[in-house]
């Protein structure tokens, strides 16, 4: 949206033009799987990674034509309809950005399909899991590709409805359903940031769609009014990507079967917020403003608090869990640093879907071999039971923890030399961060693959399937490679650059700088502390008592407690005095009232005895009142 921003050309040919393919896909999967269920249940999964692969296919063609034009023109607009006459034309942009997420999203997504076949190979519902998972990518697709807020808003939503029935789809677990239900509320208040920063952004520009946008909103713009945009879109960024203080739902959505996790946790749910901001840098960036700031200390703040909570976590899902909030957070941090920060953060977003999604089917095939077990203190010794497992889990080990020449070391230690440059607090925090990485992911690998074993004698762990290894394998090549072909040469900024923005100096990636030696000198630390911690001593099957701060981890930070003190009992006391108000309140005075008349009536009715007598005394009486009063006016 700013000056240096390549002009958006309409477009109405070729394959970017039928972009709208890559939503149909998987949209019209959704509903076959969905609909017609009794015909779809024996081969309703092809249905689903078919139409997930033609989606990929789509975004694939549309990538290679786009680069095809000149810089200047890679911003393609594909009108669709008119969605609300005379203030809303529904459309797609196609763009640096847009297709970066569109690629990342069908790739990864694909494959994760492709697992699920052998995952969920036992479930009985495995045709409505592959009509979810078809939903969740059409709705993540149409987020990224919308030309305007309101469609950014529909795929929201789309992915937050996808994402509890999902994280639920176990729902006879009352976990599960408790899971899905958290998520669901909790993403509701990053929403309502969301919507109420649209209505201010129509109220004031009168628009909703980004070119527009780009049009109206001057260089270096600044006010209270664009701040309470930037403030408000965090939030809606905090909910769906799990960030401070809207981070309650991640660990929980844990609950979900092992590819969802994947899904959420990876290339698609998490990532919205990153993409939320970058694409609204407009909001964040005039000169002066506290938005980016506001991100960036978010960001820092949430990558070390995913990284305490992973330190302390027994189950690998829920560990996982917690390495992803805390990578995401450094995104959010790449992300308010600005157009110097951009590319490192979307960087680190893509290769990041790589190695996070090979580490979480990477707990999954160990899932598999292990009777679905899920605590680390019963696992031990796997890697000589489960090669492919072992060796796919251990690269995206050492690519998250930035181990040279992998694809974390290029682009997180990208994001910790550009935040040390522009915000050398922030910096050096997201330096500390990464020992503290070092420390819960080695942890993890050691307690999974080393060690002595430590499994029931019943349980015979074993290698998974290869419809389960061969997307392992996939996404461990994209964790080895992708981050040093993305950073150096700037590839991946020169590419973004007509959608958000160049900086005045372009960044060369320094492996011999002080943060990025003293990161690797942290990792280092953190591995050898783990590795004498948990590599060479048997891990205790029981749980040790810890200090307070283990246990301060162990119970995510009190995050739920406080949100219980802060909301959820200030609520039941709000809704208790809400109840006594209407019990005694309103309900009193209705009741009070026909008790009055209930009461009265009664009375009023001993006066209607039946004798003729009385009403004839009745009479006189009234007759004698009536003479008199008229006699007394009548003198006066």
């Amino acid at each position: 949206m700013e000056s240096h921003i390549a002009e958006i050309v309409q477009h109405t040919g070729g394959v970017i033009g039928n972009a709208w393919l890559m939503i149909a896909f998987p949209l019209v999967g959704a509903f076959i799987l969905l609909v017609f269920n009794r015909f779809t249940n024996r081969w309703g999964h092809l249905l689903g990674v078919a139409m997930s692969l033609a989606s990929f296919v789509v975004a694939v063609l549309a990538f290679f034509e786009l680069i095809g034009f000149g810089e200047e023109e890679r911003r393609r607009a594909v009108h669709l309809y008119e969605f609300i006459p005379g203030m809303v034309d529904m459309g797609l942009l196609i763009d640096p950005l847009s297709i970066s997420f569109a690629l990342l999203i069908t790739g990864v997504g694909s494959l994760i399909h492709i697992y699920s076949i052998g995952y969920m190979a036992h479930d009985e519902h495995r045709r409505r899991f592959f009509s979810y998972l078809n939903l969740f990518v059409a709705a993540m697709l149409l987020l990224v590709l919308a030309d305007n807020y309101v469609g950014l808003f529909i795929g929201w939503e789309g992915v937050g409805l996808a994402s509890y029935l999902l994280i639920g789809f176990w729902q006879f677990k009352p976990s599960a359903a408790v899971a899905a239900k958290k998520a669901f509320v909790v993403n509701r208040v990053g929403d309502f940031g969301l919507l109420v920063g649209m209505f201010i952004i129509w109220t004031t520009f009168g628009t909703l769609t980004f070119a527009e946008l780009g049009e109206k909103i001057q260089p270096g713009q600044t006010n209270g009014t664009m701040l309470a945009i930037g403030l408000l879109l965090l939030l809606g960024a905090c909910g769906k990507s799990a960030q401070l203080p809207l981070q309650s739902w991640l660990l929980d959505a844990m609950e979900g079967p092992t590819p969802v996790s994947a899904l959420i946790h990876a290339a698609t749910m998490v990532t919205a917020g990153v993409y939320l901001v970058v694409r609204s840098g407009a909001f964040f960036f005039p000169e002066g403003s506290g938005a980016a700031l506001a991100v960036a200390i978010v960001g820092a703040a949430t990558l070390l608090a995913g990284a305490i909570i992973g330190c302390a976590k027994d189950d690998i899902k829920k560990g996982l869990a917690g390495s992803t909030m805390s990578q995401i957070g450094y995104m959010m941090l790449g992300a308010g640093l600005g157009p110097a920060g951009y590319a490192f953060a979307i960087g680190h977003l893509i290769t990041h879907g790589f190695f996070k999604a090979d580490m979480f089917l990477g707990a999954g095939s160990v899932m598999h071999g292990m009777n679905d077990e899920v605590d680390m203190r019963k696992y031990g010794a796997l890697r000589k039971v489960m090669p492919i497992t072992f060796v796919t889990f251990f690269i995206g080990y050492l690519a998250i923890i930035g181990f040279p020449l992998l694809s974390g070391y290029f682009t997180k230690d990208g994001i910790i030399e550009t935040a040390v440059h522009h915000q050398p607090i922030l910096g050096w925090l997201a330096v500390l961060g990464a020992g503290i990485t070092g420390f819960y992911m080695s942890r993890m690998v050691f307690m999974t693959f080393f060690g002595q074993k430590r499994w029931a004698d019943d349980a015979h762990p074993h290698e998974s399937p290869l419809v389960m290894t061969v997307p392992l394998m996939i996404l461990s090549l994209g964790a080895l490679g992708l981050g040093a072909y993305l950073v150096l040469s700037n590839r991946l900024l020169l590419f973004l650059a007509p959608a958000v923005g160049r900086p005045e100096e372009l960044p060369e990636f320094a492996p011999f700088a002080p943060s990025g030696l003293a990161t690797l000198g942290l990792v280092a630390v953190g591995a050898i502390f783990a590795w004498m911690k948990y590599g060479r001593a048997e891990v205790p099957s029981v749980q040790p008592r810890g200090s307070f701060l283990t246990t301060f981890a162990r119970r995510d930070l009190y995050g739920d407690a406080l949100n219980e003190s802060l909301f959820m009992r200030p609520g039941q006391w709000l809704t208790r005095l809400a109840v006594f108000f209407d019990n005694r309140g309103v309900d009193g005075i209705v009741n009070g009232l026909a008790a009055g008349i209930g009461g009265s009536s009664g009375r009023l009715r001993r006066v209607q005895t039946g004798f003729a007598r009385t009403y004839a005394l009745s009479i006189f009486i009234g007759a004698a009142l009536l003479t008199g009063a008229l006699l007394l006016v009548g003198n006066i």
